[in-house]
């Protein structure tokens, strides 16, 4: 398999209603969620890649692969790696207008790379966690609620706030 970011859509030599199926090797950038750094695993993913020349002279693409999105769960804080099957479709046809004007194609070339960031990122889970399961934090003592059984609590103490109404002594 070839290593693909920028891809020359114009050497495949497609005429109208002509498609090409391709197996690349695209790479993926690191994401930044909520502050935090997220890497694409592998960070060089086999990608497939369908070109089909439409009539008006633009191009119809498809692009699939799978990848897993690793970094700490953002309830837990363990080690999460979620997988990811992205599934991105792009057309790009000359005069069509603003919504069949692909971002990522400019004359015959593909910018593959960025395209495959952005549908990695927009697979990304709203919530990165390390199972669907988890539980989070405890909230007064931090430790894994996966770890800390079914008889963990904290005894709520009297809030100080209502100290002085203790020492009333009402007769």
């Amino acid at each position: 398999m070839a290593r693909a970011d920028i891809f020359e859509l114009g050497g495949l030599r497609l005429h109208a209603g002509e498609a090409r199926h391709l197996e690349l090797e695209v790479p993926l950038a690191s994401l930044d969620l909520g502050g935090q750094r997220y890497l694409a695993q592998p960070d060089l993913v086999p990608a497939a890649l369908d070109v089909s020349r439409t009539n008006g002279g633009g191009y119809a693409l498809r692009l699939r692969f799978d990848a897993a999105v690793a970094g700490p769960c953002m309830r837990c804080l363990a080690d999460a790696a979620p997988a990811l099957r992205v599934d991105a479709r792009e057309v790009d046809l000359p005069g069509g207008g603003e919504e069949l004007d692909s971002p990522y194609i400019d004359g015959e070339r593909l910018d593959l790379q960025t395209w495959a960031h952005d549908a990695f990122a927009l697979a990304v889970p709203d919530q990165v966690l390390c199972s669907a399961e988890c539980l989070g934090l405890c909230a007064v003592c931090a430790v894994p609620l996966r770890d800390a059984g079914p008889d963990h609590h904290h005894d709520s103490g009297a809030d100080p706030r209502w100290a002085k109404l203790a020492e009333l002594r009402l007769e």
